[in-house]
């Protein structure tokens, strides 16, 4: 996740973002009375109740039974890339300790368990050879979650590319269309047989503006012809993903997922309001509506029009799939006024230290009625059939006391963020699961290991685990 640097990196003309604990207004959320108290029992039977990770954000084992060199792994061992000059090549380790991870999952009561493949684990280089160490490790992945009664859920692209494919361009060279093709070919027929539930990409504009417009992400690019041509590549891979998992995966569940956050004007005024409309389009609507036969939001943002150089023939009626389900990911709100001196879509951020409201421990507004706006907006869209809250949570300053985390913030922002999402449930959204971002603290990108969202607390220095207070609520929400 992160999404926040986008922000900060494309609106905020380079202003410094400083990661400091700074919960000002957290501890003032509501706090349920007994009567309001929500319940997992309350979403309905087949509500889907999980947790999730990614693999470069926990896995470690690099260079490990076969594994190539992603972006990451280069970007992160440029030091100054990284605020604590830290890495993920151990991690959480995740490629060993996944047994008791997973059992982790099982005892906190989560019946599913989200994770991404590494690319670079399964397949070696850019001729396609298979890896089938790497094919091994996620067979004994899904196998496990299976004997836990942990339904598997696989993240097919989160964000490590390999980077043999970044040296012919990455993204931004039409070739990756025909190499992620085969990566997720090799995907399903090797786990097809067992898992169902499939997600094409994570958070799509993260990692095109992040790594090639910004250069805050690997692979550290600032380029807009690179970025537009990232964003048109990721939206045709998008829609080739779900096409080969329909193909080999019978009665397969596919989806894909979206960082998503409602964006308001600071004011009533035209200029503001036209601002708030162009960085919706941005954040909100740039990666879903291709995905759902609209093609791009032009009208708002005019500068998608020096994209149509990227744009073969076929490719706008190729950027459309029948999804059954869309992954929504939300995080914070944004306010944002017109600024001139932005280029391309004249909108700047009005901070939220700024505004005085709840904030997290990376800055980002914490509002809970945002969650109830995004799952609104996205369920107006006709084609939209289901939405999975793909990821949520919140990073607050977690300290480790005698073995246990008392960490009250976050369990005060779960419910209240279940609470909103019970609410447009109950007004007939198509909302159908929700995954708690994340089962462990891990590595979270360019930040380092300091932002801690995780269920369990991880002492990276012993790699030992430990049950924060926000994961047994979790457990006796789910009993509830």
């Amino acid at each position: 996740m992160n999404r926040r640097e986008w922000i900060k990196n494309s609106m905020l003309a380079g202003a410094a973002f400083v990661l400091v604990p700074n919960l000002k207004g957290l501890a003032s959320l509501d706090k349920p009375k007994a009567e309001d108290t929500v319940s997992a029992s309350q979403f309905g039977d087949d509500f889907i109740w999980g947790t999730a990770t990614a693999a470069y954000q926990v896995e470690g084992a690099p260079g490990v039974d076969g594994k190539q060199v992603s972006i990451w792994d280069s970007f992160t061992h440029k030091r100054k890339k990284i605020k604590d000059r830290s890495n993920g090549d151990v991690a959480d380790d995740f490629y060993h300790s996944y047994p008791s991870d997973l059992q982790l999952a099982k005892e906190i009561g989560a019946k599913a368990f989200r994770f991404s493949i590494s690319w670079t684990r399964v397949v070696k280089g850019i001729d396609g050879q298979i890896n089938i160490k790497g094919i091994e490790f996620y067979d004994r992945v899904i196998n496990k979650c299976i004997e836990l009664g942990l339904e598997p859920w696989i993240m097919l692209y989160h964000w490590d590319l390999p980077q043999s494919v970044e040296d012919l361009g990455g993204w931004a060279n039409r070739k990756v269309v025909a190499l992620f093709a085969n990566y997720v070919d090799v995907c399903t027929r090797a786990f097809g047989d067992r898992v169902r539930n499939w997600m094409i990409i994570n958070e799509p504009l993260g990692y095109t503006a992040f790594g090639y417009m910004t250069g805050a992400h690997a692979p550290g690019r600032k380029n807009l012809g690179a970025f537009l041509a990232a964003v048109h590549h990721t939206a045709l891979c998008q829609a080739e993903g779900g096409r080969i998992v329909r193909r080999n995966v019978k009665d397969a569940n596919i989806g894909t997922s979206f960082s998503c956050s409602p964006v308001d004007p600071y004011t009533d005024s035209e200029k503001d309001r036209k601002a708030a409309k162009s960085l919706d389009a941005l954040l909100n609507r740039l990666f879903l509506e291709p995905c759902l036969g609209m093609g791009y939001p032009v009208a708002e943002l005019p500068i998608l029009k020096r994209m149509a150089k990227y744009i073969m023939e076929d490719d706008l009626q190729n950027l459309a799939f029948d999804f059954d389900f869309v992954g929504l990911q939300n995080y914070f709100r944004v306010v944002c006024r017109h600024n001139s001196f932005v280029p391309f879509i004249h909108a700047s951020e009005v901070p939220a230290k700024d505004r005085q409201v709840p904030m997290n421990e990376l800055l980002c507004e914490i509002n809970p009625d945002a969650m109830y706006r995004m799952i609104k907006q996205f369920d107006a869209y006709p084609r939209v059939k289901r939405i999975i809250i793909s990821e949520n949570g919140v990073c607050v300053p977690d300290l480790l006391d005698r073995g246990r985390v008392h960490d009250k913030q976050r369990i005060e922002y779960l419910e209240s963020y279940l609470k909103k999402i019970l609410q447009a449930k109950n007004e007939g959204a198509k909302v159908g699961g929700y995954f708690v971002w994340s089962l462990l603290d891990n590595f979270e990108w360019s930040e380092g290991f300091r932002p801690r969202f995780g269920l369990i607390y991880v002492d990276y220095a012993t790699q030992k685990r430990f049950w924060k207070d926000s994961a047994f609520w979790y457990r006796d929400f789910l009993k509830r």
